[in-house]
C-alpha cells in the first residue's frame, strides 16, 4: 500500500474531533486524507449566543461538510453527553444532572437524552459510566459516577444504557476497567491504582459486568497504570487488562475503544514509535484523538497515523489483529442509524427540562 492507503487504512480505527463551528483548512485535509470513521463533537463545536434555530442549522452544515470530506455517507457521530459538567451542548438541549443525582430517574433521563442527541443527528453517546463512586477525592469522575457501590451503580448504569438503546443511541460504558478509585486526573497525569485482579472483580468490574450482559456494544479504555495488573503499561495498552481481562475473563465481544489519546496520561507514549502497535496489540479498536486538548494535535494526529504504517510494514504490528478490530468496527458502523439534523418542539424541551429540575430533588 502506498502511504496515502495506509493514512486511510488507519482512519478506519479513528474518531477525531474538527476544529469549530466550521471545518479549517487543517480540518478539510485531515478529513479528506484520513477519512475518519468517526467524529466528535465538543462545545466548540456549536455557535454560543444565538438562538436554537440559529445555531442548529449551522450544526447540520457543519455535519454534511463532514460528510463531503470523508466521503463516508456512514459514521460514528459521537459526543460526550452524561449530564452535569459532562454536557456539550447549548440550551434549550437539556442539562441534566450529574448521573449520581439521575440514578431514580436513569431510564427516563437517558430516553429524553436520546430523543435530543438524535436530533442533532448523533448516533453513539460515550456515556454510561461504569465507574463507582468510592473516591470522594477522585478529581475527575465522582459524581459522573451513578452510584458508591458495585450494586447501585450497576443497576442505574445499566437502566440509563436501556434508555439510551431504546432511543435508538448508541451506549459505551467507561472506563474500564474503573476509574472511580483514583486521586489524580488523567487529562493532567497518569494515574496510578494499587488495586489486585482480586479487588477489580470484587468492585470495580461488576458495573462493566452488568453492561456487558446488555450487550452494550462499546468500552472505552482507562489511562490508568495498575501496577498490581501490569506494572510497566496503562490499561489503554494493556494486552493483561483489555485481552485477558475484558476479552476473555469478561466475554466481551464488541468494540474496544480508547480514551482520548491527546490526554496527558497518555499522549507523550503516542509520540513514540510503536506504541499504536501495542495498542492495537493489547486489544483496542478504535482510538479518539479529540483535538480539543492539545494545541498540536493535528500533528500529533498525523505521527500516530504513519507510526501505523511503519508497524505494518515492519511486522510489529499484524495485520489479522487489524483486521479483525476493522471487522468489529465496521459490523458496528453497519447497524448504526444515520440521523438527520432537525428541530424539537418546544413542549418536549419544556417536559425534559422539568425532569432534569425534578432529579435534583429527589
Amino acid at each position: 500500500m502506498t502511504l496515502s492507503q495506509y493514512l486511510q487504512s488507519f482512519g478506519n480505527h479513528l474518531i477525531l474531533g474538527v476544529s469549530g463551528t466550521t471545518l479549517s483548512d487543517d480540518d478539510k485535509r485531515v478529513l479528506s486524507e484520513l477519512k475518519p470513521v468517526g467524529v466528535i463533537f465538543f462545545a466548540k463545536n456549536f455557535l454560543d449566543g444565538v438562538s436554537y434555530p440559529v445555531w442548529l442549522e449551522s450544526f447540520k452544515n457543519l455535519i454534511q461538510q463532514i460528510r463531503e470530506y470523508t466521503e463516508r455517507d456512514s459514521l460514528f457521530t459521537t459526543i460526550d453527553h452524561e449530564g452535569g459538567r459532562v454536557v456539550r451542548t447549548p440550551l434549550p438541549i437539556t442539562r441534566f444532572p450529574y448521573a449520581y443525582l439521575v440514578r431514580s430517574q436513569a431510564h427516563k433521563v437517558a430516553k429524553a437524552t436520546a430523543l435530543e442527541l438524535k436530533s442533532l443527528g448523533i448516533n453513539l453517546s460515550f456515556s454510561p459510566d461504569a465507574d463507582i463512586f468510592s473516591n470522594p477525592q477522585n478529581p475527575i469522575i465522582g459524581p459522573r459516577a451513578f452510584g458508591t457501590t458495585p450494586e447501585t451503580a450497576s443497576q442505574s448504569a445499566r437502566e440509563y444504557y436501556q434508555g439510551l438503546r431504546e432511543g435508538g443511541i448508541l451506549g459505551c460504558a467507561k472506563h474500564f476497567p474503573g476509574h472511580g478509585d483514583t486521586s489524580t486526573d488523567s487529562h493532567l497525569e497518569l494515574p496510578i491504582l494499587d488495586l489486585s485482579l482480586e479487588d477489580l472483580r470484587k468492585r470495580e468490574l461488576i458495573p462493566f459486568q452488568t453492561l456487558i450482559r446488555e450487550q452494550i456494544p462499546l468500552i472505552m479504555t482507562a489511562h490508568i497504570l495498575f501496577p498490581q495488573i501490569d506494572p510497566e503499561l496503562p490499561a489503554t495498552l494493556s494486552k493483561t487488562i483489555l485481552n485477558h481481562i475484558l476479552r476473555e475473563e469478561l466475554n466481551f465481544p464488541g468494540v474496544v475503544v480508547s480514551d482520548d489519546l491527546d490526554m496527558k496520561a497518555v499522549s507523550d507514549m503516542f509520540m513514540q514509535s510503536g506504541t499504536v502497535a501495542r495498542a492495537f496489540n493489547a486489544g483496542c479498536d478504535l482510538f479518539i484523538v479529540s483535538r480539543n486538548i492539545n494545541s498540536s494535535s493535528l500533528e500529533r494526529t498525523y505521527k500516530i497515523a504513519e507510526d501505523f504504517a511503519n508497524c505494518l510494514n515492519n511486522g510489529s504490528l499484524n495485520e489479522e489483529i487489524v483486521e479483525k478490530a476493522k471487522e468489529r468496527i465496521e459490523k458496528l458502523l453497519n447497524i448504526t442509524p444515520q440521523y438527520p439534523v432537525y428541530q424539537l418542539e418546544k413542549e418536549t424541551l419544556v417536559n425534559h427540562a422539568e425532569l432534569a429540575i425534578n432529579c435534583c430533588f429527589e
